[in-house]
């Protein structure tokens, strides 16, 4: 339909992207959807129907000339994604969504890459690691590096690309480490520039670059996650210990978070990791455990002391704060510094839609350990599931991935 659509639907972006979103909450609300007026229920298909007919929609205005049709439909498509599960859906439809995704990144605008970059991460885990996947990370990972380090590209962009190289080399790299060696690498290209010089002292950071360092350090940390132990280094130890005296405090946190990371890491491979000058490491998370300086804001005080106690905690006694998150009738334990980075990751990439996911898609509750869904969403036939995770098993890539993620697993997935 291309340039045409306000013509002939007579809705408006806005309309279509709020149409979507709120058909998208109440059916993963309740199984039944009221005709608009009538009062009367709807059938699941025609629910269904309708929806991926709105869908249908958006994905035709990814083609739009109008660069705000097209953010419109990204930010549709972002809800959409997040709070449904659309495997058999974009499975027929994935190399035109794909083929737009990278036309969005290549010619569209800062706010517009920045979209299409998380509809990229979210498209990887709606299709679940499979070879399809993969297909698509090897065309998109070359696009979101180069935006992501490209000095002139507009940092909402280049930060949003850092997240998305993350979780879909995450969820849809190939075995062969390839990708994954080489995303690390941008990844470090981008964080490092927040290191010490020569002389010891941190870059007086540029507007905006803190936040983009905190998502590629982050993204860094979720894949360290997936490297086997001979590519685990230590040397950004020392480098990261000096960045926790950055004047950002969300990337002192970042820093912080991923030191535990690491150490972690090191002490699961050699119960007898010894860190090198741990005392002053320990006096510097003392110091930010305990930070009352009047001229921090209020809130970040209190969130920056409590994950360092955390990090104090874990770095002097290994005694890590267990979290339950809560879906449905089940929950997870997040029990170490690696589950809690891999959760916070989909977290960030899925927002409010990541307890859907945990409770219907099978890569998640592969990556949990929490095995088939219990329940069956109304949206998804069972036939469905079981095409899915058959498809999910017979991947030869999930399944090698699945061995070297089986660090992040704990057996004490529960049913509450």
């Amino acid at each position: 339909t291309g340039n045409g659509v306000k013509g002939e639907s007579g809705a408006s972006d806005d309309d279509l992207a709020s149409d979507v979103l709120s058909h998208y909450s109440s059916a993963s609300e309740s199984a039944s959807v009221l005709e608009e007026g009538t009062g009367e229920p709807v059938d699941d298909q025609t629910a269904q129907e309708e929806t991926e007919d709105k869908l249908k929609q958006c994905i035709d205005n990814l083609m739009d000339k109008s660069a705000k049709t097209r953010l419109a439909a990204l930010e549709s498509l972002r809800g959409a994604f997040s709070s449904r599960l659309l495997y058999d859906f974009l499975m027929e439809r994935r190399l035109t969504i794909s083929d737009c995704l990278e036309r969005s990144l290549r010619k569209g605008g800062g706010e517009e890459q920045a979209a299409a970059a998380t509809v990229c991460a979210q498209l990887c885990v709606q299709l679940g690691g499979g070879d399809e996947g993969e297909e698509g990370f090897k065309i998109l990972r070359p696009v979101l590096s180069t935006i992501m380090i490209d000095n002139g590209a507009s940092v909402v962009a280049r930060q949003s690309c850092a997240r998305a190289l993350g979780m879909c080399c995450y969820v849809s790299a190939a075995e062969d480490g390839e990708d994954l060696v080489k995303s690390m690498s941008h990844l470090e290209s981008v964080f490092t520039a927040s290191y010490p010089n020569r002389e010891g002292a941190l870059p007086i950071p540029k507007a905006g670059a803190s936040g983009l360092h905190s998502a590629a350090l982050h993204a860094w940390a979720l894949l360290v996650t997936l490297c086997p132990a001979s590519r685990l280094t230590m040397l950004h130890l020392p480098k990261l210990q000096a960045c926790l005296e950055s004047s950002d405090v969300n990337y002192r946190i970042a820093v912080g978070e991923t030191i535990a990371l690491l150490v972690e890491l090191a002490r699961d491979l050699d119960r007898e990791f010894e860190l090198e000058d741990s005392d002053t490491l320990c006096e510097c998370l003392k110091g930010l455990a305990t930070d009352g300086n009047k001229h921090r804001a209020k809130n970040d005080r209190r969130k920056q002391r409590s994950i360092f106690r955390e990090v104090l905690h874990y770095i002097e006694n290994e005694d890590f704060t267990e979290e339950k998150i809560r879906f449905g009738v089940e929950g997870i334990y997040i029990d170490s510094w690696m589950r809690r980075r891999v959760y916070d990751a989909f977290k960030e990439v899925l927002e409010s839609g990541v307890r859907h996911h945990l409770q219907f898609n099978p890569l998640l509750r592969d990556i949990f350990g929490l095995g088939a869904p219990l329940i069956l969403d109304a949206s998804i036939k069972a036939s469905k599931i079981s095409r899915f995770e058959k498809h999910l098993f017979n991947s030869a890539a999930f399944k090698a991935r699945t061995k070297i993620r089986n660090k992040v697993r704990d057996k004490r997935a529960d049913v509450m």
